[in-house]
């Protein structure tokens, strides 16, 4: 009996040692990775900040003279040329006074030749002995109050020109027109706003960064204008740093100037980035990074035995850019590391490399905080 058990237990080992798959307990075959080789590149340390737009030859019109509107020959967003009149305010009592001093000039200027006429003759009388030396010095006096009151009278007229002209607001710069809140027939004082006009054809940048940033800043330093999506829209250089820090705020004040040709406007908000440093630095995309532990570490690839393996290395890493951290200590160029299908890699496992996209030839890596107000 204990045979025939026995027997029937070999049949079915017999039996299940035939069903088994074929490779069973075999290893899995090696994955397939993407490799980069790490070579130094072009790393910028940069600040992105708030910036705002100023137009250094944008002015704000306001009148000399109090009056009535009487003509308005601009609107709003018109291009005018410095000395176009942009509003005449009344002038009817102005003119009447220039007309009067014009009159007084006129009157002045014939006492003059009278009394010029009079002391020639007197001077002739005077030499042939029928008039006395006093009445010469009369004569001679009154030519010099009539010279006199001609000056005066000529000064009143320029008075009255230049007060006339007063009337006739014109662009003291060129530019374009703003809003235009006066209306027709509407009364004005030297305090009511008529209108600005922006100059935009050169523009600043003005942004506010962090004290101990402002003392790398040199005339030199690169400032890039940004739009939405990060792209740069102008290029220039600092040309302006605060000599103080703002007391409330502790940021100091950099200017940069730049032709517009964007069509950006004076007192826009704009995405700025200054460049602080350019250095040559190894830099690992970021998605090739694992951590454990708070301990950064990649998968370098070796080659050992015949075999391509990958082995988990500790890294130091530094700023993070756009796509990649910089790399300040743990690898070597020319060192290869996997960049696809980490989840599934282990220390040591075998693969199989090809080559990985390569890496941006510069990167941006950003120092200080996330952009701010200006």
């Amino acid at each position: 009996m204990k045979r025939m058990w026995l027997a029937a237990l070999l049949f079915v080992v017999g039996c299940g040692e035939k069903a088994a798959p074929p490779g069973a307990g075999k290893a899995p075959p090696p994955r397939e990775v993407e490799v980069l080789t790490l070579a130094p590149s072009e790393v910028r340390e940069t600040g992105e900040y708030l910036g705002s737009l100023l137009s250094r030859e944008s002015v704000t019109v306001l009148p000399q003279v109090a009056g009535y509107v009487r003509a308005i020959h601009v609107k709003p967003g018109q291009k005018v040329e410095a000395g176009e009149t942009l509003v005449e305010i009344d002038a009817r009592q102005e003119t009447a006074a220039l007309d009067s001093a014009q009159a007084q000039a006129g009157s002045a200027q014939a006492q003059l030749e009278l009394a010029r006429t009079t002391v020639a003759r007197t001077e002739s009388l005077y030499n042939e002995g029928l008039v006395s030396a006093q009445e010469l010095d009369r004569a001679r006096a009154d030519v010099r109050a009539a010279e006199a009151a001609a000056r005066a009278a000529g000064a009143g007229v320029a008075q009255a020109r230049v007060q006339l002209q007063y009337h006739a607001i014109k662009a003291a710069v060129p530019g374009v027109i703003g809003e235009v809140p006066v209306r027709l027939g509407g009364y004005v004082t030297p305090t009511t706003l008529l209108t600005t006009i922006a100059q935009a054809d050169v523009l600043e940048v003005s942004v506010a960064i962090p004290a101990t940033r402002a003392r790398t800043v040199t005339s030199e330093t690169p400032v890039e204008v940004l739009d939405a999506s990060g792209g740069v829209v102008v290029r220039s250089t600092v040309y302006f740093v605060a000599p103080q820090a703002d007391p409330r705020t502790q940021l100091v004040e950099v200017k940069a100037v730049f032709p517009n040709r964007a069509g950006m406007r004076p007192s826009e908000l704009v995405r700025t980035r200054l460049v602080y440093s350019t250095r040559e630095a190894l830099q690992v995309p970021a998605l090739s990074v694992v951590r454990q532990s708070g301990q950064p570490f990649v998968f370098t690839v070796v080659e050992k035995d015949g075999k391509t393996l990958v082995e988990r290395r500790p890294v130091t890493l530094g700023a993070l850019g756009e796509q990649s951290y910089v790399l300040e200590g743990g690898l070597a160029p020319g060192t290869k590391i996997a960049v696809s299908s980490l989840q599934m890699l282990r220390d040591g496992a075998p693969i199989v490399p090809k080559p990985a996209a390569p890496a941006p030839a510069a990167s941006d890596a950003r120092v200080g905080s996330p952009p701010s107000g200006g």
